[in-house]
C-alpha cells in the first residue's frame, strides 16, 4: 500500500529564498571594454600624429567614461524596454559616438550628422531585427 507523505505547513516556518541578482561579468565587463576602445579612439583621432597632451589625454578618458556609462546603463534597463524602443535605443546610443568620433577628425557638423544618422538607423533596423526574431 502506497501512501502519499505530504509535510504539515501548520506550524513550519517559511524560509524566503535570497533575491536574486544577477551581476554576470559581462554586464559590466562590455561596456568597460568599449569604452577603453571608444577612449582611445577618440585620443588617437584628435592626436592626428601630433604630441601627446593632457588635453587629448583627458578628452579620451572623457569619451570613453562618458560612452562606457551610457552603455552600462543601458545595458541595465534594456530587459524592460519594448523592442522598439531597445532597438531605437541602440541605434541612438550608435549614432551618438559615431557623429561624435567623426567629428573629432575636423569634418563639418552636418557630415557628422548625417553619417550617425546613418549608421544610427542602420543599427536600429538591425537591432529591431534581432530583437524582434529572438522575443517570445
Amino acid at each position: 500500500m502506497t501512501a502519499h507523505a505530504t509535510l504539515s505547513r501548520h506550524g513550519a516556518r517559511r524560509t524566503r529564498a535570497p533575491a536574486r541578482h544577477p551581476h554576470h561579468a559581462i554586464g559590466w565587463a562590455l561596456p568597460l571594454v568599449l569604452g577603453v576602445i571608444v577612449g582611445f579612439w577618440a585620443f588617437f583621432i584628435r592626436r592626428d600624429g601630433g604630441e601627446t597632451t593632457g588635453g587629448l589625454i583627458w578628452l579620451g578618458v572623457a569619451s570613453g567614461a562618458a560612452f562606457a556609462v551610457l552603455s552600462f546603463l543601458l545595458g541595465r534597463i534594456q530587459g524592460r524596454l519594448p523592442v522598439e524602443v531597445r532597438a531605437a535605443a541602440y541605434g541612438a546610443v550608435t549614432a551618438i559616438v559615431i557623429g561624435y568620433l567623426f567629428s573629432l577628425h575636423h569634418h563639418t557638423v552636418l557630415a557628422s550628422t548625417a553619417l550617425g544618422l546613418g549608421v544610427g538607423a542602420g543599427v536600429t533596423a538591425y537591432a529591431y531585427y534581432l530583437f524582434y526574431t529572438r522575443s517570445e
